[in-house]
């Protein structure tokens, strides 16, 4: 599975089938992509990231990665946590794999339902 940034400076591939498909609806998610984050995660040694990524700490535990040209939310990483989180809006193809859950839910915006029955935390 191959994907990339809008402008194409920060390309990645997949080198496993990626876990823990789900839309985030935390408030950073939500502030860095303007809704909400669509995401999958694999081992950080099945993620090959090519091209000049930027990362933002966004707490004191995880980091954003984005491409420093075009903007486009990448990654998202948690300092503990031996997987790399990747956008699924940004592979290229087909992902395979249905989307698994929601989380953070209560931190949703009220502009918008969740009606796709999947499970909610």
């Amino acid at each position: 599975m191959k994907g990339s940034c809008l402008c194409g400076a920060v390309t990645f591939e997949v080198r496993r089938q990626p876990e823990g498909l789900s839309c985030c609806h935390c408030t950073q998610c939500r502030k860095q992509s303007g809704h909400v984050w669509a995401s999958a995660h694999v081992a950080d040694a099945d993620l090959v990231i090519d091209g000049p990524a930027q990362w933002y700490q966004s707490s004191k535990k995880a980091r954003r990665g984005f491409c420093g040209t075009c903007g486009s939310f990448l990654f998202w990483k948690h300092e503990a946590d031996p997987h790399t989180s990747f956008a699924l809006g940004a592979v290229d193809g087909s992902v395979g794999t249905p989307l698994q859950k929601h989380i953070f839910t209560s931190d949703k915006g009220d502009y918008y339902d969740i009606a796709d029955g999947l499970p909610q935390s």
